[in-house]
């Protein structure tokens, strides 16, 4: 059987590059070798497309040293609207090479310009095929104040909230700071559109809220203040359906925090204590069914196309609230969104098969 050649993309623009190279050196060491030929392109920080090594050790995530994609002189040529699929890279010599045909392109991108719309508008303009979501449903997760809107609108719960722009905070802080008394004693301030927890800061008691400000906005212009929900923070993987079909949902697993205030950066990434990751989660059979059913609602009230991890807030009397939805979650061997299908039965490598194979149907 003749392979498929499948473009690997990763690193990006935003501050969540390291986490997406990390994620690229856990599927380019699983990814069917057999079944797939691969192209690793990655981005520089500054935006340049470049061809990287095939080297999974390479991006290994290290506390001691972030993995990332860094200039190497190549710059990459992508087919042309109609034409062939011909992926070509120019070396630092000024030389071109063609790298052949490309089927489709796995997009590892966390962030903006790569989980937000662009990079699918992108490829959507140059009739190149991808795996994962969409235009809308990408810009719509990524941007957790629409996300809110769309939940709410389909009568799914959310937390409590407000969104604060920059242009109301430096015309009238002590106005939002009204606001925010208003959420309860403890907030979280959050950047609207970044993920992996960058940004984020929890505030008790109004301590310290201008300075989460301060932080949030370095990330995004718009800002949320959410009240603090009180339950346990379940999540669940969600897959696109085949041929037609409902999306798929995982079986839950749990965040439980043992010592940290939140599940922040240093819990998710880099081996801090007090946290653990419980998969499957220790639910009864009649919560699995309601945060499988409530999963595929969210996917499907956001227009989902590829895939999400839908982030649950489950309080002591049994209400779903739903935190967000991440359309290109943390995909590492030991994320929850993996650690949740391999809990369903499914291996890691069958994962990254299951995502390239949707995107070349669509």
């Amino acid at each position: 059987m003749d392979r498929q050649t499948v473009v690997v993309l990763f690193g990006g623009r935003s501050s969540e590059h390291s986490i997406s190279s990390a994620t690229a050196g856990g599927v380019l060491a699983a990814i069917d070798r057999d079944r797939y030929a691969v192209i690793p392109v990655g981005i520089t920080r500054e935006g340049a497309f470049v061809l990287e090594q095939d080297d999974p050790g390479k991006f290994a995530l290290d506390a001691a040293k972030m993995p990332e994609v860094v200039d190497n002189g190549t710059r990459m040529r992508w087919p042309e609207p109609g034409g062939d699929r011909t992926l070509r890279v120019v070396a630092p010599d000024g030389s071109t090479v063609d790298l052949g045909e490309i089927d489709v392109v796995l997009p590892l991108l966390h962030g903006l310009h790569g989980e937000d719309g662009a990079i699918q508008g992108f490829f959507d303009v140059l009739e190149v095929p991808y795996a994962g979501g969409g235009i809308l449903d990408s810009a719509v997760c990524l941007d957790k104040h629409f996300t809110k809107l769309a939940l709410s609108a389909a009568g799914i719960s959310v937390a409590p909230g407000i969104t604060v722009r920059s242009a109301e905070w430096d015309a009238d802080p002590e106005s939002v700071r009204d606001r925010v008394r208003a959420l309860g004693e403890t907030v979280f301030v959050k950047p609207a559109s970044a993920g992996s927890s960058v940004g984020v800061s929890r505030v008790d008691g109004g301590d310290g809220l201008d300075e989460a400000f301060r932080i949030a906005f370095d990330e995004d212009e718009k800002v949320l203040v959410e009240t603090r929900v009180s339950g346990r923070e379940i999540e669940v993987g969600v897959l696109a359906g085949r041929d037609g079909e409902r999306a798929r949902a995982s079986l839950p697993g749990e965040v439980v925090l043992t010592s940290r205030s939140f599940y922040d950066f240093e819990g998710k990434y880099l081996g801090g204590e007090g946290v653990e990751i419980v998969c499957p989660a220790q639910v009864d059979d009649e919560l699995i069914g309601r945060l499988q059913e409530t999963a595929v609602r969210a996917f499907e009230a956001v227009d989902g196309k590829g895939l999400a991890r839908v982030d649950f807030f489950v309080t002591p009397d049994g209400q779903l609230v739903i935190n967000e939805l991440n359309t290109m979650p943390g995909f590492t061997p030991f994320s929850m969104f993996p650690k949740c299908w391999m809990a369903s039965g499914m291996t890691y490598g069958e994962l990254i098969t299951e995502l390239i194979e949707a995107g070349l149907r669509k």
